[in-house]
């Protein structure tokens, strides 16, 4: 069983950046994808960033102002966010695969315009 608990969440102005960073417990393998998701109210949820051994994938949306990192070692994986827009507004979840999903609670992110 793997539990996924993400911090690191706010209130930030747009330009500004936040860091988000996700524990999880249980053994998870670098072969294991781990990243996030977001959802916004209204809308559905949808990945942000996804990374696996070095294989890491980025929404459109995101590329070039997120940045995601992984930690195997301390079974962490972390989401730099900078230049934030007003639409990066959500529920931030971290994700992590290992035969099924698992989702962390989620963390909010509000970016006020």
């Amino acid at each position: 069983q793997v539990q996924l608990v993400e911090s690191g969440g706010g209130l930030v102005q747009a330009g500004g950046s936040l860091r988000l960073s996700c524990a999880a417990s249980g053994r998870i393998f670098s072969f294991n994808p781990m990243g996030w998701y977001r959802q916004a109210p209204g809308r559905q949820r949808e990945l942000v960033a996804v990374i696996s051994r070095g294989d890491i994938n980025y929404a459109d949306a995101v590329k070039g102002r997120f940045t995601i990192s992984r930690d195997n070692a301390k079974n962490t994986v972390s989401l730099q966010m900078n230049s934030l827009k007003p639409e990066d507004t959500a529920v931030y979840y971290c994700y992590a695969l290992m035969l099924r999903d698992y989702w962390g609670q989620g963390t909010q992110v509000i970016v006020s315009s």
